[in-house]
């Protein structure tokens, strides 16, 4: 698989990650590791070495099975990891204290049996600890050798800025896709101006863009897509739109809808690595193939006239936990 480096650092990866998030966490029952362990190793067999995962997937237990299953290579592989809620569980709110980050820091490494964290990122951004004192702390990590490279998720152009004065931050991870596309506006222009790079959780939508999920879909018990205003029947009935405009660019390429969603975030910049997330074996080797896939101008043009006239339905999550996302 080609490679990209994550803005100006010298942090090389695919140019598709693995979200492991999936494998044990949000989305219904966990996967038995006999069969996650050989599916994660397949990932390294076809070029994917970008690994993300967090302690809140479980908690700890998406972390254990990543460690296990990529310990035999992992001098091929980038681990990324995430700290920054109380005692790893979503729901119990957030909590980024120097002495949280460094216990969390070294919990992940001992699960995920290494001696560095390749990409350690704060999950969400804690408005009770200053940002400043979360830089210094992950580049104490930094220095001791523990961390290779700081990261936020979900923080806003303030945040950045604050963080990447006292630590250089290597990569923001947000949700982007065909039909979430608030970061081109609120954060590329910084992440741009400082060398950061960008990583996209939920590139397919979470799932939906795969053109797999129509309002007659149900979710398994757990799948927290269930309370997600995005998925109710009316909106996922509503926002087919979008799932008919990537059937018909896949039709003239000979792909499918999820490559041409991955397809056309590799296409926005050069410093961009999805991270498009699965449990299937057959999924997993088509995400990979978008990487080969390369869309023209005009393919680029015929996608943007069409996604303008589409206004995407429902909030991308539910109340409650769009409380720990902050904007």
């Amino acid at each position: 698989m080609r490679k990209r480096k994550l803005g100006n650092s010298e942090l090389e990866v695919s140019a598709l990650g693995l979200g492991c998030m999936g494998l044990s966490f949000g989305y219904g029952p966990a996967v038995d590791a006999g069969e996650a362990i050989p599916f994660l190793r397949h990932a390294v067999d076809l070029g994917v070495t970008l690994f993300d995962t967090a302690e809140a997937y479980g908690p700890g237990t998406n972390e254990e099975l990543v460690g296990e299953a990529l310990a035999p290579v992992r001098d091929r592989v980038v681990l990324a990891t995430k700290f920054g809620f109380r005692n790893g569980v979503p729901t119990e709110g957030l909590n980024s204290r120097p002495e949280t980050i460094r216990a969390v820091a070294e919990a992940s490494l001992t699960r995920l049996r290494t001696d560095r964290i390749d990409l350690f990122y704060q999950h969400r951004v804690d408005p009770e600890v200053p940002i400043e004192d979360v830089a210094g702390t992950v580049g104490r990590l930094v220095d001791e050798g523990k961390v290779l490279h700081f990261g936020l998720s979900e923080a806003g152009p303030e945040a950045i800025r604050r963080a990447h004065a006292v630590q250089p931050v290597t990569a923001l991870q947000s949700e982007y896709s065909v039909w979430w596309r608030e970061p081109e506006t609120k954060t590329f222009p910084t992440l741009e101006e400082l060398g950061i790079g960008f990583v996209p959780f939920s590139p397919l939508g979470r799932g939906f863009l795969s053109g797999t999920i129509d309002s007659t879909t149900e979710f398994a018990p757990g799948d927290f897509r269930s309370n997600v205003p995005r998925f109710s029947a009316e909106n996922r009935r509503a926002n087919q739109a979008v799932i008919d405009l990537l059937k018909r660019i896949a039709s003239q390429k000979g792909a499918t809808p999820a490559q041409i969603a991955l397809a056309w975030l590799l296409a926005q910049k050069p410093w961009i690595v999805p991270i498009p997330g699965t449990t299937k074996r057959h999924r997993l080797e088509e995400n990979v193939a978008a990487a080969e896939i390369e869309l023209t101008a005009e393919d680029l043009r015929q996608i943007e006239d069409a996604a303008s006239k589409i206004e995407i339905q429902g909030a991308r999550y539910s109340e409650s936990w769009q409380r720990l996302v902050n904007q």
